[in-house]
């Protein structure tokens, strides 16, 4: 019998998922920038023809304080110089946005009329963000696992900006748009640890830049239409053709919507499965994750499609949160999840055991993995809390009351870490950088845990393995005393953590929680703490809304 605590959801839990789902408003703001006519002396003025099909692909700008960020859009415009307001997307949708902190995730494809664009709106319903703590010595719970949601109901007007750097000129059959958000400016709070009943205000101010990309016809990273490790459920295949349609996944708690996003994609002669055979073998249900290249109709050309349990008809990825040192149980945050049960009912943390039945493997993005000069193992004598996991699962009979979920298969899959580089060193062909996290960094905050399987030697510490193979897209110097964010394989080798790196990002500078002057006036929070060393207490909600 487990050892972890059951966890329940108390009363304000579900008053959380039905405020989030009274969008009684919206947030409209719209930022100006450039001049009319987005032309220099000397050159000429574009010519417009038509229309241009228009793919609009989230991204995000993060540090590694918070560990999950969802929103739900309802309307993204653009205005165009001479006043035109055109709609890239009108709908209900939600997005979580740390899963693809340097990367791309494709929301929207929309033909609209060519032009100058020199602003952007954008509109929002539900919005929230969760951060983890450990609870501290002068608590009444020393050491336990405590995860803070703050949320809104709805997002008000003056909370929302999103800029043009420089006007978009619209032009050509086909283009992109990135929609970042930038996370640092979107959202204050007091402490990720509030002792209760009440807490210090906070705020929700999704703050976005929005530019143009060009997709390459072989797309090699985010910023020319290359998109990896998109999960998602197979929910119709064409009876004639290798296409089909992926439905993306929930958002935790952000989103009842009345649906969830679909992509459009076709796989061809030179699609790698994984896990799969062929196309053939695909099948409705069936929960994958793919590699792609974005196509000028918004569709994807899937690169790699991989199955990494067929037979499951549940997934939950997120961090891992806790490995109990007694019991194989663990407990993983809900930053994206699928399937029979989690499509119905989200849950912001999944409690799960595993067996000797258990299957471990790492994402078959990457290729390189055997060629590192360490031994980069996933199993469960190695997993580590902080590792970017993907769980998935039977049928669950029940939502937690008391029952765990067994797990029947666990992929390590890609994550970013945000940190400052202290020096370097060559191993054969990688170079290998340690990289120094920041206090709330998961590795660090995790690792104070008592009664943990596995323990880090220095878990405020990071070497990133760089090859030929890594995207570098960094505009900042990959040199010693330099932020940068890095994306890759995390693994525990016998208690230091190395990364099998992908890609380079320019990083975000470290910054403590700062209080917030105001709130909406409907806001929640919402805390779920796990008993420290003891590990009996339930789950204690904290729910606050201001006037």
């Amino acid at each position: 019998m487990s050892a972890l605590p059951p966890v329940r959801r108390s009363e304000p839990v579900s008053g959380i998922s039905f405020f989030l789902s009274a969008l009684v408003a919206v947030a409209v703001v719209s930022f100006i920038t450039g001049c009319g006519s987005g032309s220099k002396s000397g050159t000429s003025t574009p010519q417009f023809s038509g229309n241009t099909s228009v793919t609009v692909v989230l991204s995000t700008t993060a540090n590694d304080q918070l560990s999950e960020f969802g929103l739900v859009f309802q309307n993204i415009a653009l205005t165009s110089q001479s006043g035109k307001t055109v709609n890239l997307f009108s709908g209900t949708q939600g997005a979580e946005f740390m899963d693809v902190n340097g990367g791309a995730n494709p929301f929207v494809n929309v033909s609209i009329p060519q032009d100058i664009y020199t602003a952007a709106t954008v509109t929002l319903g539900s919005a929230q963000f969760t951060c983890v703590a450990i609870e501290p010595s002068g608590s009444a719970d020393p050491g336990g696992l405590l995860t803070s949601t703050f949320a809104y109901g709805q997002t008000p007007t003056a909370n929302v900006s999103a800029s043009l750097p420089s006007p978009i000129t619209i032009t050509g059959n086909s283009m992109g748009l990135a929609l970042d958000l930038l996370v640092s400016q979107s959202a204050t709070f007091p402490s990720c640890y509030f002792a209760g009943p009440g807490i210090e205000p906070y705020s929700i101010t999704p703050t976005f830049t929005l530019t143009p990309i060009n997709f390459a016809s072989q797309p090699t990273n985010p910023a020319n239409g290359k998109v990896n490790s998109i999960n998602g459920e197979v929910t119709a295949i064409a009876t004639s053709g290798n296409t089909f349609t992926m439905t993306r996944p929930l958002v935790s708690l952000t989103c009842p919507c009345p649906s969830l996003y679909t992509l459009p994609v076709e796989a061809d002669s030179n699609t790698v499965y994984q896990g799969i055979g062929s196309f053939s073998a695909l099948a409705v249900g069936m929960l994958i994750d793919m590699d792609g290249a974005i196509q000028s109709d918004g569709s994807l050309l899937a690169t790699r499609i991989a199955a990494y349990d067929s037979a499951a008809v549940n997934v939950m990825t997120g961090p891992l949160l806790f490995l109990d040192s007694s019991v194989p149980d663990f407990y993983n945050l809900g930053r994206e999840q699928q399937g029979q049960n989690y499509s119905v009912q989200g849950q912001n943390i999944g409690i799960y055991s595993f067996s000797d039945s258990t299957v471990f493997q790492t994402s078959g993005q990457f290729g390189n993995v055997a060629n590192l000069p360490f031994a980069a193992t996933f199993n469960g004598s190695n997993m580590v809390s902080g590792q970017n996991v993907s769980v998935y699962s039977g049928v669950l009979t029940a939502y937690y009351g008391g029952q765990y979920d067994a797990s029947t298969t666990i992929t390590l899959m890609p994550q970013t870490i945000d940190g400052s580089v202290v020096d370097s060193s060559q191993e054969g062909n990688f170079t290998v950088y340690s990289v120094s996290l920041a206090p709330y960094d998961l590795f660090p905050t995790l690792a104070t845990q008592p009664g943990q399987a596995s323990v880090l030697a220095n878990p405020s510490e990071v070497e990133v393995y760089v090859d030929s193979n890594t995207q570098m897209l960094n505009t900042q110097a990959l040199a010693a005393g330099s932020t940068l964010r890095f994306n890759g394989l995390v693994f525990n080798d016998n208690g230091t953590l190395r990364m099998d790196c992908a890609q380079v990002n320019d990083g975000v500078a470290f910054t403590p929680p700062s209080n917030a002057n105001a709130r909406s006036e409907l806001g929640q929070a919402q805390t779920t703490r796990r008993e420290g060393p003891s590990r009996t207490q339930q789950v204690i909600n904290v729910v606050t809304r201001s006037h």
